[in-house]
């Protein structure tokens, strides 16, 4: 900088460009109290103007310069490098003169650095449109492996629910190095209800590719994970999956994300995204999908052209922690970003976080991700992603500084949950008979556990000792936890699910949801009857070229949507493709149904017999086999009829001398209806409960023989 030119911050874009004088924009900015180089004391009005700056001018750790008329306080200066996700270095003085602020101004651009030799980037997508598997690709390409290594499908998904259910659950790390230049990747859970976890690993990252399908185009959570890209103010790649398709459209879905983009508000630079069609099963890429390479070379080209990280090099260390691990011979693993500075094997550092007392620890080893595994390093600069054991009581959330100058980066914030269910300690009669864990302590200290990789999950006590509530961002993000516990040996109840609501102004309001369906046109006329009943309303429906497919686009209130995927696969014979996202909170939408049915319920203790069973199933359909043992209490059935029934299911007939026990092999039983765990958590009604245990799952009532008693008085 020459003569007195200050500090300034302009965001250009083609069209606009924001320049802030010293005068009247500098007081709204800084305010005339704000004196404290501290970013947590600075008056609100500060980062509200940062953060629509970034928002409305791509203001973000690379879309900036500094220089030109406009001159800031440091105060102001903080703010903005803070909001730049940088480290701003010591100052000399507190004085707002010129000299001082140049001085301030030419550190901080001298502190700034650019990582060429680094691309830190994250996969974002909608669940099943082939981000793992396009991770896989590029795995491949960048020889990772050996060309006669026997390497299985969907490698990054190595958590056994996620091969089982084929979808990503948990963000991983991993790297490649193509060229020169070493790129960090981070792939992400598709499905809406792990949102949380894409909410983190976004603040490691400084670009994304964004995966569409070829066909289905942009959906629901692609809206989420595009959203919080650019509100970080994250250029985006456009890669178009699976042009192979029969049915693809792959020009139609280009025009429909760069709508998004510019719904959701992106700017200049942002909307000018590079496009990449590719086929992410076989390995090739294009910037003509009629035309495409037999390798990922574009993509890999395009994700060069990515912003590098901006980082300090010589500041003070700062790295927040985004993901935990554990390993049985070192411990707890906490993985992060460096911000700023160096951070060796060995060193003393202060673990903290904003208007909370620091602690001392030790890094003892530290780790950076190399192809598909982690390798140990004794020093790692800003910029780099880390692994470092040693760090015992760290949390996701925390910020690792340096021990002689303690800056904590402001907390990860992710979106609330709206779904809770109620955890309990089992008390059916066959209770403690399977699990290995089945004490209150044993329930409470597994879900406090859970609390410190899950930022998505909120645990609450309750006026009893043996109950918890537990909330997340839906059914599924709760029956996956309840799936791993189930694995690892315990033994409780869980309550149907509930919507949280909220009190704004005086009134109550509920969370709602974009509801997008597709379905063949036959079934449309049930599938708009059924939403209609839910208290939908419809935003859009559109068909298919040919007319054989409809496309549904509503708004509802979550608690519509509990219980709703199984009656849709089932009144569409499977063929329905539903997925939602939450929108906004609105006023409760009145009174629905949950279920159109009751249950059968078992009104005696013992095993099952084929003579009994063979008159239940008249009464609707059965989810148990003869033989199986039941109790008084115990729902063995969907009624075909409102209300619950209560039935015998161990009745025996009644040996005569003209009749044998032989005579029941000849009774013919329809096969009864495997429930899974997330079929009954689906199926329950406030008044029953899903008992979980490592070998079984069934479904009861919450007041087995309350119930049955005032069924029978009837």
């Amino acid at each position: 900088m020459a003569g007195t030119t200050a500090f300034s911050l302009c965001a250009v874009s083609p069209s606009s460009q924001l320049q802030l004088d010293r005068g009247a924009d500098r007081q709204r900015i800084c305010g005339e109290s704000s004196r404290s180089s501290s970013v947590r004391n600075l008056s609100q009005n500060v980062e509200n103007l940062i953060l629509r700056s970034k928002r409305e001018f791509s203001l973000g750790s690379t879309a900036c310069f500094f220089g030109g008329p406009a001159r800031f306080t440091f105060q102001a200066q903080s703010a903005i490098a803070s909001q730049l996700r940088v480290q701003l270095p010591s100052p000399t003085s507190q004085a707002t003169d010129a000299a001082t602020l140049d001085r301030d101004a030419a550190a901080l651009i001298e502190h700034l650095t650019k990582r060429e030799d680094l691309r830190n980037i994250a996969i974002i997508a909608h669940v099943d449109h082939g981000k793992t598997t396009l991770v896989d690709a590029m795995l491949r390409q960048a020889n990772v492996w050996r060309q006669n290594q026997a390497v299985q499908e969907r490698v990054m998904d190595n958590n056994a629910l996620e091969r089982e259910r084929g979808i990503t659950i948990l963000a991983k790390n991993t790297s490649i190095t193509v060229g020169d230049i070493k790129i960090n990747i981070l792939d992400t859970p598709g499905h809406a209800d792990f949102g949380g976890e894409v909410e983190r690993v976004l603040n490691m990252v400084d670009g994304v590719l964004l995966l569409v399908d070829a066909v289905e185009g942009p959906m629901p959570q692609t809206r989420f994970v595009l959203r919080k890209s650019l509100e970080l103010g994250l250029k985006a790649v456009l890669v178009v999956n699976k042009v192979d398709r029969p049915a693809s459209r792959p020009d139609e879905v280009v025009d429909m994300s760069f709508d998004l983009f510019c719904e959701l508000g992106a700017s200049d630079e942002q909307a000018d995204f590079e496009t990449v069609f590719c086929i992410g099963l076989s390995g090739k890429s294009g910037k003509d999908w009629n035309a495409l390479e037999d390798n990922l070379q574009p993509l890999f080209d395009s994700i060069r052209r990515l912003p590098p990280p901006t980082v300090v090099r010589n500041g003070p260390l700062q790295m927040m922690v985004t993901s935990l691990d554990y390993d049985e011979h070192k411990g707890r693993i906490a993985i992060g970003r460096i911000r700023s500075g160096v951070l060796r094997k060995g060193q003393d550092i202060v673990i903290a976080m904003p208007d909370t007392t620091p602690r001392k620890a030790r890094i003892s080893d530290m780790f950076v991700f190399e192809n598909f595994g982690k390798v140990p390093v004794t020093e790692a600069s800003a910029g780099d992603i880390v692994a470092v054991t040693g760090l015992d009581d760290v949390s996701i959330g925390e910020t690792v500084c340096d021990k002689d100058n303690v800056n904590p980066l402001v907390p990860l914030k992710v979106q609330e949950p709206t779904v809770r269910m109620e955890f309990c300690v089992n008390t059916s009669p066959f209770a403690g008979r399977e699990g290995k864990y089945v004490t209150s302590r044993n329930l409470r200290d597994r879900l406090y556990k859970e609390l410190e990789k899950n930022v998505s999950l909120r645990v609450e006590d309750t006026d009893s000792a043996d109950k918890f509530l537990v909330s997340g961002r839906g059914p599924l993000h709760l029956g996956i936890l309840i799936e791993t516990m189930r694995r690892e040996g315990f033994e409780f109840a869980v309550t149907a699910p509930n919507v949280i609501l909220k009190e704004i102004d005086g009134h109550m309001y509920e969370p709602w949801e974009d509801a997008h369906v597709e379905v063949p046109s036959e079934y449309t006329g049930t599938v708009v009857d059924f939403l209609s009943r839910r208290k939908g309303q419809m935003v859009n429906m559109h068909t298919s070229d040919n007319d054989s497919i409809t496309y549904l686009h509503y708004i509802m209130p979550t608690r519509g949507l509990l219980g709703l995927r199984n009656a849709l696969l089932t009144a569409t014979r499977g063929t329905v493709i539903f997925n939602s996202q939450f929108r906004t909170y609105e006023p409760i939408a009145g009174d629905l149904e949950r279920r159109e049915t009751g249950s059968l319920v078992s009104m005696e203790a013992g095993t099952t017999t084929p003579f009994a069973l063979a008159r239940c199933q008249e009464r609707g359909s059965l989810f148990i086999d003869p033989g199986t043992d039941v109790y008084e209490g115990m729902v063995i059935g969907i009624h075909s009829r409102p209300g619950d029934l209560p039935l015998n299911a161990c009745r025996e007939k009644q040996l005569t001398n003209m009749r044998s026990a032989g005579k029941d092999n000849t009774v013919v039983l329809i096969p009864p209806v495997r429930m899974s765990l997330d079929d009954s958590i689906e199926y329950i009604s406030a008044d029953e409960i899903v008992e979980i245990t490592p070998k079984s799952v069934r479904i009861a009532k919450k007041d087995r023989a309350g119930s049955l008693r005032q069924k029978s008085s009837k």
